[in-house]
């Protein structure tokens, strides 16, 4: 146990420092090979220092498709860590995550749909949190076709001379229907 701990408390230190993209995949790999990315996961989003669960999270977008599908029982807390946080590096790491999990019809939540829509289009949000948001309002109304209207209605209004040329992006395939 003795053991467990400090390596523990080794990776939180890591984990505060300021991390290049290379880093951040050693992380990953280490997290990997130390026994899952679901446990690494829980053991370090919710931490104190918005650094330390930035970091976390930010190697646990480095994993791959199959290796991603680990947080899948996650899922829920990371829709909540990404509602709840005070910091945008957070909640947009999280918000990737989610993106790249399933979600079917039984799990979309009112409250969760609520804040992609309203996050998608604050114009005071940051681009990637709000092409996220877009993403994620897709995937949730595709299964509702008057929810699919709202949406559609809602990206339709946004005066794209405001946002991003990455959100103008989603917005495009939303009203397409093209979104994966």
């Amino acid at each position: 146990m003795g053991d467990l701990l400090e390596k523990i408390m080794i990776m939180r230190e890591r984990l505060k420092g300021a991390y290049s993209e290379g880093e951040a995949l050693a992380i990953y790999n280490e997290a990997r090979a130390e026994g899952g990315l679901a446990d690494f996961c829980l053991r370090f989003m919710h931490d104190d220092d918005y650094q330390v669960a930035r970091n976390a999270l930010w190697g646990l977008t480095k994993a791959g498709k199959e290796e991603v599908r680990q947080l899948q029982p996650l899922r829920e807390s990371l829709i909540d860590l990404a509602m709840e946080t005070g910091n945008s590096s957070v909640r947009r790491l999280s918000l990737n995550l989610v993106e790249r999990l399933d979600m079917g019809e039984d799990d979309v939540r009112s409250d969760f749909l609520d804040f992609c829509l309203e996050h998608a289009v604050d114009l005071q949000e940051f681009p990637g949190i709000q092409s996220l948001c877009l993403k994620l309002a897709f995937r949730m109304c595709r299964f509702f076709p008057e929810l699919m209207a709202e949406l559609h209605r809602i990206v339709e209004s946004m005066d794209m001379n405001y946002y991003s040329p990455a959100v103008r992006s989603v917005r495009t395939r939303i009203l397409a229907n093209r979104m994966k």
